[in-house]
């Protein structure tokens, strides 16, 4: 694993939200399949016609161990962009998760078998395959740009992505809001009093 992405691993996706001032949160409709999962890694994007997802095949095909699957379905909910088959292919080949602006299906069959799906809502319908889309091409997943090769941050609270010529920049951001999170906490979750004088200083009591 890469160094970057092992330590932006470690930091919440509120405290990346918060070190890109909130500008690179994907539509809050975009939500865990399941509650715990978690996805960290580089994205390869799909830009797949409504109801087409060939292109989601080539990319698993494509894709290195530990990226995440960005697809860009148009928020088109009608047809399911993969089920559990496609999403076993993926966990099998080793990549770490997929977001998806549109519809998955056999939401227990995936869950079952523990692979990190984030999507806008869940049908029974599949996709056909007709050879439609594009990998690895800037897209727009949740209304923000995802280019190939940006970092995937998403958990409980939501999908972030951090763009690969800010990493660094956006990595020690979120770290050193972590920091301070974890330290005021400390100084004030101790007692009432503490709460209390927090709360006054706060509202200029």
């Amino acid at each position: 694993m890469e160094e970057i992405i092992a330590k932006i691993q470690k930091v919440p996706s509120t405290c990346v939200a918060d070190a890109t001032d909130g500008m690179n949160n994907m539509d809050t409709a975009i939500k865990p399949l399941k509650a715990g999962y978690k996805v960290c890694g580089r994205a390869v994007t799909v830009k797949m016609p409504a109801g087409d997802n060939s292109a989601v095949l080539r990319a698993i095909r494509a894709a290195k161990q530990g990226d995440i699957l960005v697809i860009d379905s148009k928020g088109y909910t009608s047809r399911a962009v993969a089920g559990d088959f496609v999403a076993g292919l993926a966990q099998i080949l080793g990549l770490g998760g997929m977001v998806v602006d549109g519809s998955i299906r056999d939401a227990i069959g995936i869950g079952n078998i523990g692979f990190p799906v984030f999507c806008r809502s869940v049908t029974s319908s599949a996709s056909t395959k007709n050879d439609g889309g594009e990998i690895n091409v800037p897209i727009v997943c949740g209304g923000v740009a995802v280019n190939p090769g940006d970092i995937v941050v998403g958990d409980d609270d939501g999908v972030v992505i951090v763009p690969k010529d800010r990493e660094q920049e956006i990595l020690l951001a979120a770290e050193k809001k972590l920091l301070k999170d974890q330290e005021r906490a400390e100084a004030v979750l101790q007692s009432p009093d503490t709460a209390r004088d927090y709360l006054d200083k706060l509202l200029g009591n």
